[in-house]
């Protein structure tokens, strides 16, 4: 009988905020299925008698076949994820292989929701998402750069909090200041913009300033970027972006 396939997020990667459910799951798992990387998150208490696999960036595809062939030898199987595992993370991937392998009756699955980068970033920068936002991811490993930059575009001019996500890489060094550009050039250079680095983690960062006089370089593949709307604004060393509260009721 093959044994539950669960696809669970970490969140950002303090043992505090991992949500109880997740937890549960990786106390009950028979096998452990992650990137490198994030399986290092994960308490090695927490791992000791599973059976474990990890593999590196751009061998998602290898991971899932691996976490589907733990579940179908009837190990209950857990596939981790940062943050939300169904935000950029394994959920889709592993939903969709089951689909293509024609197993979506074979093998039980169940996503386990964690506090996404962007939760945990906003709540370190103050309260910038009080209002509607967009979630950009900026790596062009499966989206092409026009694309990705027509929806950078599109939410600034819908004036939606933007938060990006994979904002550099070594390959990818210019795509954040052409995504600040854009944002600059609709809302000016007052508008405020958030750095959050590691986020919960002992080395996390956490830098405040405008699109005037952030800097690009401030950002690596660990930073999740926060770019305030039209409203938004510093309140103290904090980002504001006003839900409308005190204007309708004030």
């Amino acid at each position: 009988m093959p044994g539950r396939l669960t696809v669970i997020g970490l969140g950002p990667g303090s043992s505090a905020l991992l949500a109880p459910m997740a937890l549960s799951c990786l106390i009950q798992a028979g096998a452990v299925v992650g990137y490198d990387r994030y399986m290092e998150l994960v308490d090695p208490d927490l791992l000791k008698g599973k059976t474990l696999f990890s593999s590196p960036m751009k061998k998602e595809m290898e991971r899932t076949a691996k976490a589907v062939e733990f579940a179908l030898a009837g190990l209950d199987t857990v596939v981790v994820s940062s943050g939300d595992s169904g935000i950029y993370g394994m959920a889709g991937l592993v939903l969709e292989f089951l689909e293509r392998e024609g197993l979506l009756d074979v093998v039980e699955l169940e996503v386990v929701p964690g506090i996404p980068a962007l939760c945990a970033a906003a709540a370190l920068l103050g309260a910038p998402l009080m209002h509607d936002f967009a979630s950009i991811s900026l790596s062009d490993l499966l989206t092409p750069l026009p694309t990705i930059m027509k929806r950078i575009r599109c939410a600034v001019e819908g004036d939606f909090v933007i938060a990006l996500y994979n904002p550099k890489s070594r390959k990818r060094d210019s795509y954040l200041g052409q995504a600040l550009a854009i944002a600059t050039e609709h809302r000016g250079e007052g508008t405020p913009v958030g750095f959050v680095r590691n986020a919960y983690r002992p080395d996390q960062d956490v830098r405040v300033a405008t699109l005037g006089t952030c800097d690009p370089e401030w950002a690596d593949m660990l930073t999740t970027v926060v770019i305030g709307n039209s409203a938004s604004r510093l309140a103290g060393k904090k980002i504001l972006t006003p839900r409308g509260y005190f204007e309708k009721y004030g």
